[in-house]
């Protein structure tokens, strides 16, 4: 089964035009070269806005299958391959995602990254999964006249230039159960699993500002998560209303006229 599913990173609150595609395929044969005898495999490529991927992109991919693996149970389909490419939609103004050599992926292209594979695999609904992963960026900006540090949630393309630090922070969610009437800042409990939050060259930061960070992306994450619960809830409906009530009707005959009233133990045969 095959899903191919399209995030734009603002549905989430993400400002800018911050976008990817991410196609997910599996589980389907292995090449005996990868194939392991007690779990799946876990391919993953990303691909830059132009160019061939070249050591950036390898090194994201080996990322993003570090942060994904412990949402996936691969153990339930042993000897087959789970492929996943990541394609990034933007990057051109900060020379991130273009192919380039030492540039790196901006923090805000990988969080969108990782949601959009979350969404996919929740779309392809043929991989199972112990929990979902969110992701959101987290920007520092330089200190203003009050010589506070400025956090702020997902910052632009156009804004990465102008911060002295910046992150992305990706949360496991183990559940998609929660009360629907709940604020977007109440969810589940999750659990901080990567993130790679630094300054740039001549600044620094303290443990309070990270432990900031963190509470920041938590709540941004949540908020995440609790488009992609609903998110479900639209697909599942959306399915349920496009088959057509003669056809249900027909289903729920069949399924009747396929259940016996009663069972003969001297027919069955083992």
């Amino acid at each position: 089964m095959q899903s191919c599913f399209q995030i734009r990173s603002d549905i989430y609150g993400v400002t800018g035009k911050t976008k990817s595609l991410v196609s997910v395929s599996g589980p389907i044969e292995a090449r005996l070269a990868s194939e392991s005898p007690s779990q799946a495999t876990l391919d993953i490529h990303v691909r830059p806005l132009v160019a061939n991927p070249g050591t950036d992109a390898k090194a994201l991919a080996a990322i993003l299958k570090t942060v994904l693996t412990p949402s996936i149970l691969l153990s339930q389909h042993p000897r087959t391959l789970i492929q996943i490419v990541g394609q990034a939609f933007s990057g051109n103004e900060s020379g991130s995602g273009m192919g380039s050599v030492g540039r790196g992926w901006n923090t805000s292209l990988i969080a969108t990254l990782i949601n959009a594979t979350t969404t996919s695999l929740l779309s392809a609904g043929s991989i199972p999964m112990k929990g979902v992963v969110c992701a959101v960026a987290v920007g520092r900006f330089p200190r203003g006249e009050t010589n506070t540090i400025r956090l702020a949630l997902d910052p632009s393309e156009s804004e990465l230039a102008s911060l002295t630090g910046s992150g992305c922070f990706a949360f496991l969610f183990t559940t998609l159960s929660d009360n629907a009437t709940s604020p977007p800042t109440d969810g589940p409990s999750c659990a901080l699993i990567w993130s790679n939050y630094g300054s740039s060259s001549g600044t620094s930061f303290d443990q309070e500002e990270l432990a900031t960070a963190k509470q920041l992306a938590e709540v941004g994450a949540t908020a995440v998560w609790h488009r992609l619960k609903q998110s479900v809830a639209d697909l599942e409906s959306s399915v349920t209303t496009s088959i057509p009530v003669h056809i249900k009707k027909e289903k729920e005959k069949a399924l009747r006229e396929s259940v016996p009233t009663e069972i003969d133990d001297e027919k069955m045969e083992i």
